[in-house]
């Protein structure tokens, strides 16, 4: 019997089974169950209108990271209710005064090597960093997790990424994540968990390895696995206060690719606007003028980070007309900012420092941008209304920090003794650009009124969850107002949400429902009367949100709409139990992947409840 790699290893130890294998669905028993400020209120009402238990109240955990000001009343609303809940049941709330729950769970010693954790957080795969299994999942995954203690899992496969040779001078640990999307894409390790090995990776510091991990979302990946030195280990004994047994993988263990990457050719990266993967050498967008820039997110919100960025500032100012916003990752890191002298760094250089949280990944929050605004950020996503209606450049610290010195896009070891500065008929351009491109009319396509009836063809790739559903809408917890913003930030289909009809079957391509772990973007759908989601994979997220909620999904081979000779607006027939698909203008048949077992009794049962 050969041996487990260590995300197999990590859920047998978890489960009922001796052994697991990529494709087994088994019961994962859940360590530390957490739900955040915009996620909590939804899996509340998922509890309460259920009538579950909690579990073990003392693994229970919300965290307020995405709106940690409490600006906006609808978050201010749904956390003083989350507050009120939690006190009645014994839960610990880690307030607006914490930072970004996955951090915290590191520093608090609450996950380490081969635990398992859940919360309404994409990047709850950030904790690989540590070689714990973290997952982020929607509102009636986490009720579940509360309540009885564990989830369903499907046992994903594994690939290994051996980095040879050494990193070369001027590359950060972002700009490492940045060149492993450049090679692998945003769904080359669809569905995989990633373990990264190799001689320079054991001197990968605990913020290094966070922020490579914390990416593993943008790769499409499950997860990407980390296994700790001894540095880690004595990091994580020190705050649990006992001697830790790190898990690893079996020496035996089967990967179904083992990558050798030679780490040396690695060079300081950017990801274009847009989308994540959209990486170039830096010399590509170098001179590129900017508005803003911003440095932190789970991403890149740690000390280390702080202190290159601090180190780059120190003595200098930023560009006139620039604004430049840090945020920390936790209170922690803000407090070693303060006592380090990083915050008079930072606050004469000219930034602006706000309290730890999420920042601009959330929207009304700290750096966020308008129309025409060009950003250079160190968060781990950039699609499009994401970060604001500007456009949105992804880049290491050291990078974001030189560009806002300089006024463009730079490295740290070539800024101006002069910043570039902005003439007002370039920026009035700017401006004028985007608001052609806002209110430009798109093309719509027929729409599809019943149930054996007619198709969307979305013929997309990587379509992520803020095109389906904006995170500035994430506060409305009734699912009959979440149909009316469907899919109204995805470019040509802004007004689906008019269109679309109860029995609408939907076509799309790779990846579909990549990025957050929202809830609303399955229950959009819902709402809608959509009768079924078909695409050629899912982010793994996504997926188990949409079968949770009784959603019909389906995936399909490459062939499906040629051999269907499916065109917008003919009317099909989908069978989810034996898979079969008929156009029923045509007569051609094929057959896609038919529902599993635990989906159709999901799907049968309503959803998960």
């Amino acid at each position: 019997m050969k041996g487990m790699t260590l995300i197999e290893k990590i859920i047998a130890n978890h489960s009922d089974k001796d052994v697991v294998k990529p494709g087994d669905i088994v019961d994962v028993k859940i360590d530390v169950r957490a739900a955040r400020d915009f996620g909590g209120a939804n899996v509340i009402k998922n509890i309460e209108e259920n009538g579950l238990p909690i579990d073990d109240p003392k693994k229970t955990f919300f965290t307020f990271d995405t709106n940690p000001t409490g600006s906006d009343q609808k978050y201010a609303a749904n956390q003083q209710f989350i507050r009120t809940w939690a006190r009645k049941n014994g839960i610990k709330v880690y307030d607006i005064n914490n930072g970004i729950g996955t951090h915290l769970m590191i520093q608090e010693g609450l996950v380490y090597s081969g635990k398992t954790a859940v919360t309404t957080d994409s990047h709850a795969n950030i904790l690989g960093a540590v070689g714990a299994f973290g997952q982020g999942m929607g509102d009636k995954d986490i009720a579940a997790a509360f309540a009885f203690g564990k989830v369903w899992f499907k046992v994903p496969p594994s690939v290994k990424i051996i980095l040879k040779g050494q990193r070369p001078e001027g590359v950060f640990a972002k700009d490492i994540v940045l060149n492993l999307l450049n090679i692998f894409g945003a769904n080359k390790l669809l569905g995989y968990a990633i373990e990264i090995y190799g001689e320079e990776v054991d001197n990968f510091t605990l913020d290094e390895r966070i922020t490579i991990a914390s990416m593993a979302t943008e790769m499409g990946a499950i997860i990407i696995f980390f296994t700790p030195n001894n540095e880690i280990l004595s990091y994580a004994e020190k705050v649990m206060g006992n001697k830790i047994e790190p898990v690893t993988a079996d020496a035996d263990a089967h990967y179904d690719q083992v990558f050798e990457i030679d780490m040396s050719k690695f060079v300081p990266m950017v990801s274009l606007p847009g989308h994540p993967h959209d990486t170039v050498n830096i010399v590509e967008a170098k001179k590129v003028k900017i508005d803003s820039a911003f440095i932190g997110s789970c991403t890149n919100g740690r000390i280390e980070d702080m202190r290159i960025v601090a180190n780059i500032l120190k003595g200098k100012k930023v560009a006139p007309g620039v604004v430049l916003k840090i945020v920390p990752s936790t209170d922690k890191v803000w407090q070693q900012c303060l006592d380090e002298g990083l915050i008079k760094i930072f606050k004469k250089a000219g930034a602006l420092v706000s309290n730890a949280g999420c920042a601009g990944c959330a929207a009304g929050q700290v750096g966020m941008n308008g129309p025409g605004e060009i950003t250079i950020s160190t968060g781990n996503r950039n699609f499009p209304g994401k970060q604001g209606k500007g456009k949105v450049y992804l880049a290491s610290p050291a990078t974001v920090a030189a560009s806002a010195i300089a006024g463009y896009i730079t490295t740290f070891d070539d800024i101006p003794e002069e910043p570039a500065t902005f003439d007002v008929e370039e920026r009035e351009q700017r401006l004028e650009e985007a608001r052609k491109a806002a209110e430009k009319h798109k093309h719509k396509h027929d729409k599809p009124k019943v149930v054996e009836g007619k198709v969307w063809m979305i013929m997309m790739d990587n379509i992520d969850t803020d095109m389906i559903f904006h995170n500035k809408y994430l506060t409305i917890t009734d699912i009959n107002e979440m149909g009316k913003y469907c899919l109204d930030n995805l470019e040509g289909f802004e007004d689906f949400a008019k269109k679309a009809q109860p029995g609408d079957i939907i076509i799309t391509g790779k990846n579909f429902g990549a990025g957050s772990s929202r809830q609303q973007a399955v229950d959009c759908f819902k709402a809608l009367g959509v009768n079924a989601v078909i695409a050629e994979s899912f982010g793994a997220i996504y997926e188990r949100n949409a079968i949770n909620a009784g959603m019909p999904i389906l995936t399909y081979n490459k062939n499906f709409v040629e051999e269907l000779d499916l065109k917008h607006g003919d009317k099909i027939r989908v069978n989810f139990e034996t898979g079969e698909v008929e156009n029923l203008e045509n007569g051609k048949k094929t057959k896609i992947n038919p529902f599993s077992d635990v989906q159709m009794e999901i799907y049968q049962n309503g959803g998960l409840f």
